[in-house]
């Protein structure tokens, strides 16, 4: 399932079929369908990525970490931290 092209990317919220979400850009594989949760934000909530080497993660001045693949840079949106679906967990 190619994710996160931000025109449009919001298709998977409520896709919960099993599978590998990978970069819509270059295929790198980002998220496991099983880290996927329900959250009341537009788009996909994942709690951890598939691989440590699936995104890299920038500072944002405003709080959360900006998320970009970790192979070709496309840009993914943001990590929010602890606020994921169980304490400790943060939100893709």
């Amino acid at each position: 399932m190619s994710y996160c092209s931000f025109s449009g990317g919001e298709e998977y919220k409520n896709h919960f079929q099993p599978g590998i979400y990978v970069c819509s850009e270059c295929g790198h594989e980002l998220f496991s369908s099983t880290s996927k949760f329900e959250h009341s934000t537009p788009w996909p909530a994942f709690s951890q990525t598939i691989h440590e080497d699936s995104v890299s993660k920038h500072p944002e001045a405003w709080g959360p970490l900006k998320v970009c693949c970790g192979k070709c840079g496309n840009g993914l949106g943001h990590e929010f931290l602890y606020d994921g679906p169980r304490e400790g967990l943060s939100r893709f």
